[in-house]
């Protein structure tokens, strides 16, 4: 089936090799890389935004820490939103990891470097004219030519400094609005899982010749966060690697990536870090690239990040991605919504002071 006959389509022009199995999908799509890549670029650079109802389900959950939308409708709706506030957005594929098959679903980790230029009011305020440019993480689950599921991670903090506003304005801003009452249903359910399913037990280190990459991440990830053996970043990542997080920072080496680390659970009390879904495939050099959707639940119990701790619970919804070479992460990319936390903390300063 060809969706856009009779319709423009600047989609690059597929392979004509199919790569893998893709029943259900259009014929035109070759693998799920292929799928994510064109459908992408259509609507959003290809301004054909009512492919959304093509390529989303009508019961179809995205959920972000700003909200939870449901179906093709609310999905193109936003879509339309974003552009009348940045009309000349891009979203530039930097890795696309993928995992499941066309019987139970594809799942795919998309890493997005996303440029994009202030030229409508936005849900932070009036235009600045300003250019923006930070990463974006989504993980959707496909099936039968449809997204099915998504979590949506962006970097949100780097997104209101580059436009010219004040973090903390906009958080209070965003604070002081009625909370969407899916996305608080939401909330408290993954509190809930989390809290009540992570433990702080260590797991081996499966050392730097394991070949599996999956079990490695997984390992190191429930040593980190669960487990507080900080340490560990010294034996699992190389010298001079390189981490890419909220803010857009660039953080390099192991002091600078412990230290990360540090200041997250030291301000996120009482932390558990939940492994949610895992998926790798093989890199150009020769390694493997690892991506890694996880939700993190704790209290607002320490001062390191964000001012005076006001002792709430805090949701973190996150999304990574890891590249091994020769046993060793030497970069990654770890995206969070960091204005979102700070919304929950001034969420609860205000109602302090109703």
């Amino acid at each position: 089936m060809c969706r856009m006959q009779n319709h423009y389509d600047s989609a690059p022009a597929d392979s004509k090799t199919k790569g893998m199995s893709m029943l259900g999908f259009d014929d035109e799509f070759t693998d799920i890389v292929d799928y994510i890549l064109r459908i992408t670029y259509r609507i959003w650079e290809g301004k054909q935004v009512g492919l959304c109802y093509d390529y989303y389900s009508n019961d179809c959950p995205v959920y972000t820490m700003a909200g939870v939308t449901i179906g093709a409708k609310e999905v193109t709706q936003n879509t339309l939103t974003t552009l009348a506030s940045f009309p000349d957005r891009t979203l530039g594929a930097e890795n696309i990891i993928w995992g499941g098959n066309d019987t139970e679903g594809y799942h795919t980790s998309h890493l997005i470097k996303t440029s994009m230029t202030n030229l409508g009011s936005s849900d932070m305020g009036p235009a600045t004219g300003n250019q923006a440019t930070f990463l974006v993480i989504a993980h959707c689950i496909v099936k039968d030519n449809k997204i099915i599921e998504e979590w949506l991670v962006r970097d949100n903090y780097a997104l209101t400094e580059q436009l010219g506003f004040d973090v903390h304005q906009i958080a209070v801003k965003k604070a002081s609005e009625p909370l969407q009452k899916r996305l608080e249903d939401w909330h408290q359910s993954e509190l809930h899982r989390v809290i009540g399913s992570v433990t702080h037990e260590r797991r081996p280190f499966l050392g730097c010749s394991s070949e599996d990459s999956e079990g490695f991440i997984e390992a190191l990830m429930q040593n980190i966060w669960n487990a507080r053996l900080l340490g560990d970043v010294f034996q699992s990542y190389s010298e001079d690697a390189l981490f890419h997080c909220s803010r857009n920072q660039t953080l390099k080496g192991h002091e600078q990536i412990s230290a990360f680390y540090a200041q997250l659970i030291g301000t996120v009390t009482q932390l558990k870090f939940s492994y949610d879904y895992c998926c790798s495939i093989a890199n150009d050099r020769g390694g493997k690239d690892v991506a890694v959707r996880w939700t993190i639940a704790g209290n607002h119990g320490g001062s390191g990040l964000y001012g005076e701790p006001t002792g709430i619970p805090l949701l973190i919804l996150g999304e990574s991605q890891y590249r091994i070479i020769d046993g060793l992460i030497t970069e990654e990319w770890t995206i969070f919504d960091e204005l979102s936390i700070l919304v929950q903390i001034y969420r609860a300063r205000l109602s302090i002071t109703d």
